[in-house]
């Protein structure tokens, strides 16, 4: 993929952090904090380090596969270079309908947190937890202006997101020490039906549904923004450990921060963490508190968040639907990039399309976007550990600048914790995200059919694991506990250990599907081995005083 001279300087290891962290400091630490503690109470810390550790192994995962490919939007290419075309467009339809989702959900966000500003047409904008006309058109100027922010070029974004960046670093640290400093309560993490007053299973319910998950997806924007670092083979691994570090970090200091801050009387007036319902936690808590300094604070950090952290999603929503249209299932047209500035110009149009559409239809509110978006994100995060399974037995001699260590074990645990994950995101969440994946077969066979392909059972073969997979948990969530809104057919403790079990299955036929795929050759040519194999033009040297002269 071509990039402009705007971006072959290569972004720096610290701009690629930047863009990460940024990503992860979007919305998510705005109502993270207070979702989980309604969800889980005190474990809600559990659920964030249980949320660090999955999302560290499915980013340590793509850090392989990123590092050996390290092209602009990659994620979306993983699946078609490991299974061939119809895989590829499945799971790359995947994140991008994941990273696409984001851009009006962080609008959404800061256009809530905007209407706890005392002006007069601020206080219009939600009613009833939801956004009003005003606030639809809010949400829908600010998706609009960050995404010119990112018209121009990659550059432009890295400059304005490190400013962003600091800036969103500096308010939660400086709200975590006022909450901090305003009165600790202690009693608060045992009281009020103990540690975990609803249970472990409520615990693993807020790690997708309460927006763990989605709080540290910024992640995706170091693989798909990496191939445009200066080394993204050292760059690309680094930026992944430095930006989930510190988003872990920050996250539990406001998750611990905001347990400790909840007057004990309030706590008890609400009947236990059950009641706490703040429509903007932080905001809320801080008028509580009467700290009015803090609430200023928090209401411009709300408004630089997710603007901060759309920038990122822009972009990389971008990469996604251009590498999806040289892959052949979206319009040749859009994988076209500027020629001066080296944005996606016409997939950029795509995803503002799409993003109005959302917005305009279900993007009522940040509450019920995040828990839907947060099963979407986790399948698409499928076919990283699947990738390394194969590229290990097909590809021995592929240039790996980070190798994932123990991967036999790692990736299969890592494929089961995803389904787990999808499985604790809650029925009718895991049917509607695993129908809309299931949405691309479709679009793959007429598209295939266009053109000309007469077997598409050997096309399909590949990816029918992926299909059976969705299918499986999506009835396993139907079955399973009612604790994970299931109709409690298969008891709670048995219906986790089949989703485990089951999954770990699915990831060994995953990956003998891919090997099988490149004994086809339905991978076609490998965008780095077979590049390297090309030879290189020469020209002969040639004596200036025995050279023909040019013909013109």
């Amino acid at each position: 993929m071509d990039l402009s001279a705007a971006n072959r300087k290569g972004l720096s290891l610290f701009a690629l952090i930047m863009i990460g962290l940024g990503s992860i400091f979007g919305s998510g630490w705005l109502f993270g904090a207070g979702q989980a503690a309604q969800v889980a109470g005190p474990a809600a810390l559990v659920a964030w380090v249980i949320g660090a550790v999955f999302i560290g192994l499915i980013a340590m995962s793509y850090a392989e596969v990123g590092a050996a490919y390290p092209m602009p939007g990659a994620m979306a290419r993983f699946g078609s270079i490991s299974h061939g075309p119809v895989l590829g467009f499945v799971s790359g339809w995947a994140v991008w309908i994941a990273t696409a989702s984001l851009i009006p959900i962080e609008s959404i966000a800061g256009t809530q947190y905007m209407a706890s500003w005392s002006f007069g047409w601020a206080q219009g904008l939600v009613s009833d937890g939801a956004l009003t006309g005003t606030g639809m058109a809010m949400a829908l100027l600010l998706t609009v202006v960050l995404w010119l922010a990112c018209y121009w070029s990659v550059a432009l974004l890295a400059r304005a997101n490190n400013v962003l960046t600091l800036v969103k670093f500096a308010i939660p640290v400086l709200a975590v020490a006022a909450f901090i400093a305003s009165g600790f309560h202690t009693e608060n993490f045992t009281s009020h039906g103990g540690f975990a007053p609803n249970g472990w299973s409520a615990v693993l319910t807020a790690v997708t549904a309460s927006g763990v998950v989605f709080a540290f997806n910024g992640f995706q924007a170091v693989v798909n923004l990496g191939g445009a670092a200066k080394n993204p083979g050292r760059a690309i691994p680094l930026a992944l450990v430095g930006a989930l570090c510190l988003g872990l970090v920050i996250y539990l200091a406001l998750q611990i921060a905001f347990l400790g801050s909840v007057p004990p009387e309030r706590l008890a007036e609400a009947g236990g963490w059950s009641g706490i319902n703040f429509a903007s936690p932080f905001a809320d808590l801080a008028k509580l508190l009467m700290l009015h300094w803090v609430v200023t604070m928090l209401q411009f950090g709300a408004f630089i968040s997710p603007s901060g952290a759309n920038i990122g999603n822009v972009a990389s929503a971008a990469y996604l639907a251009q590498n999806l249209a040289e892959t052949g299932f979206f319009p040749k047209k859009i994988a076209e990039v500027h020629p001066r500035y080296g944005t996606a110009r016409p997939a950029m149009w795509l995803n503002l399309g799409f993003s109005v559409l959302l917005l305009l239809t279900v993007g009522h509110s940040w509450e019920a976007l995040a828990s839907v978006v947060s099963a979407a994100m986790v399948v698409s995060y499928l076919i990283g550990p699947i990738a390394v399974g194969v590229f290990r037995q097909t590809k021995p001699h592929l240039p790996r600048p980070f190798r994932l260590p123990a991967a036999k074990v790692l990736c299969p645990l890592t494929f089961a914790f995803a389904a787990c994950a999808l499985y604790w995101s809650k029925w009718p969440n895991t049917g509607k995200v695993a129908l809309l994946t299931l949405l691309s077969v479709p679009i793959a066979a007429v598209v295939l059919r266009r053109r000309g392909e007469t077997s598409l059972r050997r096309q399909f073969a590949p990816a029918w694991w992926m299909a059976g997979f969705l299918l499986w948990l999506a009835l396993l969530s139907a079955l399973g506990s009612t604790e994970f809104g299931g109709h409690g057919v298969i008891p709670g403790g048995l219906d986790i250990a089949l989703v485990a079990v089951s999954s770990t299955g699915f990831y060994f036929w995953g990956v003998r599907a891919g090997v099988n795929a490149h004994r086809a050759g339905l991978p076609g040519p490998d965008p780095v081995l077979d590049a390297a194999q090309v030879p290189a033009p020469t020209r002969e040297p040639q004596d200036a005083r025995t050279a023909e002269p040019a013909v013109s």
